[in-house]
């Protein structure tokens, strides 16, 4: 909780703010929280504004740091909207759309989050979590120096949640809010996340897609603990989405686009990283997850591989060790302990 005299010098800096609020369809609003030193710029966190008494709901909250809170507080306060009135979802884990969620959320409020993404939720405030993070990216060649200097520095852990209380509840495929004349079914879409979620309002023809599907930034897909295949279950989840005859298509993150050509597009994009990475095992056999993400075309404002930032860095292995076990699963690839690492060769190259 805040300290009373912070809580006052936010309640100020909020009244001050100008909010950055738009109406992107009837009763919704989206509130644009800002996400200071992120390449994504911005939270799209989304107000669907109730009817006359009834509650209204909160989709995404941002980091928690000032910043956001600020951001967030402001576009409440600018649409007529306060926790004690706010039910909120969350379309997935990450910190930049739960970290707010206990301090946006009143007392008798519910925080929604899909079951697989609260275990995990929970998970990530036991020790022994971020030591199996550490063995999996260490297998896949991480320099532990700039581990260090990510777990330092990566804002997903400095402005997560600070923990899950009762108001937390988990829910499944399936499961329906209505909210004016808004009904919204979660639709499970498992690969951004394990427990990953879109909403869609079928009447309205509305699809609050998180970061299932991006517009203009291709969503990361990372290797996670909970999943041996979670490029696989991020492709499966697209395939899904296809059947969804989606008008309106909003978006976690920065603009909204054409939601069918989007899909291709990033079912496009995910075959060539694929075929990208295995010729890039042909033409070098026995690289590390590492090295082969230091070889792989990212679009980020650096020079060289060695110019990333830490946290980009790990990003970046964790959605290149997605593709290789992608490849391995399918036969496509093959791996190879060395040591403490795993050396990654295509299935007619030997290791010497």
């Amino acid at each position: 909780m805040l300290k009373e005299n912070k809580r006052e010098e936010i309640t100020k800096n909020i009244e001050k703010r100008e909010a950055l609020v738009e109406q992107v369809a009837d009763r919704i609003w989206r509130i644009g929280v800002e996400l200071p030193q992120n390449p994504l710029r911005e939270l799209n966190s989304y107000l669907i504004k109730g009817k006359e008494n009834e509650r209204d709901l909160l989709i995404d909250t941002g980091f928690r740091r000032e910043e956001c809170r600020e951001a967030l507080f402001a576009g409440l306060r600018a649409l007529g909207s306060s926790p004690d009135r706010l039910d909120i979802l969350l379309t997935h884990l990450h910190s930049d759309h739960t970290g707010l969620a206990r301090e946006a959320a009143g007392a008798d409020s519910c925080i929604y989050i899909s079951g697989t993404d609260l275990a995990i939720l929970k998970d990530g405030f036991t020790p022994e979590r971020p030591l199996r993070l550490a063995e999996q990216f260490r297998a896949g060649g991480f320099p532990e120096d700039e581990m260090k200097k990510t777990q330092a520095l990566n804002p997903a852990v400095r402005y997560k949640l600070d923990r899950v209380d009762d108001r937390f509840v988990p829910i499944e495929a399936g499961w329906k809010y209505t909210v004016g004349d808004y009904t919204l079914e979660m639709i499970s879409v498992p690969g951004h996340t394990p427990g990953n979620a879109m909403f869609w309002a079928e009447k309205q023809g509305v699809m609050f897609t998180g970061d299932h599907i991006l517009f203009d930034i291709s969503p990361n897909i990372t290797s996670w603990l909970e999943s041996e295949d979670s490029l696989g279950d991020y492709l499966d989840s697209l395939r899904l989405a296809r059947k969804y005859p989606v008008r309106l298509a909003l978006p976690g993150h920065r603009k909204t686009g054409d939601y069918a050509a989007r899909i291709e597009a990033l079912l496009a994009h995910h075959e060539r990283r694929l075929e990208e990475t295995e010729a890039l095992l042909a033409e070098h056999p026995g690289m590390t997850a590492y090295e082969t993400a230091g070889k792989m075309r990212w679009k980020i404002r650096a020079a060289s591989w060695e110019e990333f930032p830490p946290s980009q860095k790990w990003f970046a292995v964790g959605e290149c060790m997605a593709h290789l076990d992608y490849l391995r699963l399918r036969g496509r690839i093959r791996r190879e302990m060395d040591g403490e690492v795993w050396r990654w060769f295509t299935v007619t190259a030997k290791y010497c």
